[in-house]
């Protein structure tokens, strides 16, 4: 496993671990998982050329459906 070294504000790290600790996890555990959860997203590009094609082909679709 890697490690990574942030630096952040003294506020920015003191609202980190309030809601870390409302959340009952650490700092660590919470940065984790918005890492992984920003990582899993679709990137915009992906996501930019379905809704292209979703309108592209929209009456298509329809007439499919």
């Amino acid at each position: 496993m890697a490690t990574i070294t942030v630096s952040l504000p003294d506020d920015t790290a003191r609202r980190l671990r309030d809601l870390a600790s409302s959340l009952n996890v650490t700092p660590e555990d919470l940065v984790r998982a918005s890492v992984d959860d920003l990582l899993s997203r679709p990137e915009d590009t992906f996501e930019r050329a379905v809704e292209r094609v979703l309108r592209k082909n929209a009456e298509l679709y329809r007439r499919l459906a």
